[in-house]
């Protein structure tokens, strides 16, 4: 049975950020990273321009083969994660084989959730959530004429951005009211929604899917919506969220909720056992409640902090908590989201300002606590940094609603001195 001193279980953002932790404080320590994916390290941030084309699948790589041999690190593909005996501190693989480990790092990530449609099951529908899905979904769209998503999120606005650009008729069907609905508030998200409609894409919003029956084989197929209108596709894009992949710990005594639940080290509830990434329900900043935060920020932050503590690094610092922040580029333009961007809930001070563009902040005892834009100029790290370091506004305050980015980056400037 091949064996380890560390095991990183997964590939992206947590893991690589996990092995470059380890390594800077113990050089030599044995590692395997063991990941279900086929290929070497990728972002998933890449999927929609190898869907679109602008990028070739081997040319968005995150690491080559070279860095696992420079770093000591076994990497593992095709290996997917079955089962887990702590007590035997072994890793069990789907294909049969098993690994022992001394310290091991949870970070498989996500996987599409797939609704309960009546009849989906029988269509040959696509998800982006792996390089293959993306190369699959490019091949699909060469012999389409048109598309139906389900899900107006992140994903699916992406897809549909690249299938309309292609040339298809494209039909986005969205439970809520307004696009993007975790990261924008309703005017915000009007932006958006007029982009995607001045360049064809049909948005059936507050619509819910009832059935999906195939047709020609399962390659094509008829969409039925809760009020009876119908939609036909020749592809179909199922982008309705994801969960973390989590099955394989079932009887591991690795305690569970909508992920695995960390400490404010990672840590899971079993010894010698982290988890980081999308898996891991951690700290959130805003409500110091433990919460799923999927988002490569996030991502890399708990994946160095676990793996500090499974090598024992004594400098290693408590979570301070996931602040979500999302940049999105559409049609050419950009929006941004960051903290609680679209919180509506008495208590809260909201200022919005539709000058140039689109701008809303929101504060709460003077501080900032969420800001989004559409079209207009900001600075991200600026006002992560507000948020994260609760800065009084109170002296500045009407100097920072009128002009946000001017104002907190000579804020920040005075903060860092």
């Amino acid at each position: 049975m091949p064996e380890a001193k560390y095991i990183l279980v997964g590939s992206s953002h947590a893991a690589l950020e996990a092995l470059r932790s380890i390594r800077l404080h113990d050089p030599e320590g044995s590692m395997a990273m063991i990941t279900r994916d086929a290929h070497l390290p990728y972002s998933p941030t890449v999927l929609p321009y190898v869907v679109s084309g602008r990028s070739k699948p081997e040319k968005v790589l995150l690491r080559d083969e070279d860095f696992f041999t420079a770093n000591a690190c076994t990497f593992v593909p095709n290996a997917v994660a079955a089962g887990l005996d702590a007590k035997t501190k072994t890793l069990k693989l789907a294909n049969g084989d098993s690994w022992r480990y001394e310290t091991l790092l949870i970070a498989t990530g996500a996987a599409p959730a797939i609704p309960p449609v009546k009849g989906l099951d029988s269509v040959n529908y696509h998800v982006l959530r792996t390089l293959d899905d993306a190369k699959r979904l490019r091949s699909a769209m060469g012999g389409a004429r048109s598309a139906v998503v389900l899900g107006a999120g992140l994903v699916g606005l992406h897809a549909a951005e690249n299938l309309a650009e292609a040339g298809l008729s494209v039909s986005v069907v969205e439970m809520q009211d307004h696009v993007l609905p975790g990261y924008f508030d309703p005017k915000a998200s009007e932006t958006i929604e007029s982009a995607f409609t001045s360049h064809g894409v049909k948005l059936f919003l507050k619509s819910k899917v009832v059935a999906v029956e195939a047709r020609d084989g399962g390659h094509s197929c008829t969409v039925t919506l809760e009020n009876g209108n119908t939609i036909s596709a020749d592809l179909l894009l199922v982008a309705t969220g994801v969960r973390p992949v989590t099955d394989w710990l079932d009887g591991s005594g690795v305690k569970l909720d909508r992920g695995v639940l960390v400490d404010e080290t990672m840590r899971t509830n079993v010894e010698g056992i982290w988890a980081a990434g999308d898996v891991a329900q951690a700290l959130d900043f805003h409500t110091g409640k433990q919460a799923l935060i999927g988002i490569i920020p996030t991502a890399v932050d708990q994946g160095r902090i676990a793996g500090m503590g499974m090598a024992g690094d004594s400098y290693v610092r408590a979570y301070p908590g996931g602040v979500p922040v999302n940049t999105y580029r559409f049609f050419g333009r950009v929006a941004l989201s960051i903290g609680q961007a679209a919180a509506t809930t008495a208590g809260y001070e909201i200022a919005v300002s539709e000058e140039g563009g689109y701008r809303r902040l929101v504060l709460s005892d003077n501080r900032l606590v969420g800001y989004a834009s559409v079209d207009q100029p900001f600075d991200v790290g600026v006002m992560g940094e507000l948020i994260r370091r609760k800065v009084d506004l109170t002296e500045c305050k009407d100097a920072f609603m009128a002009r946000p980015v001017e104002t907190g980056r000579r804020l920040m400037s005075e903060q860092w001195r």
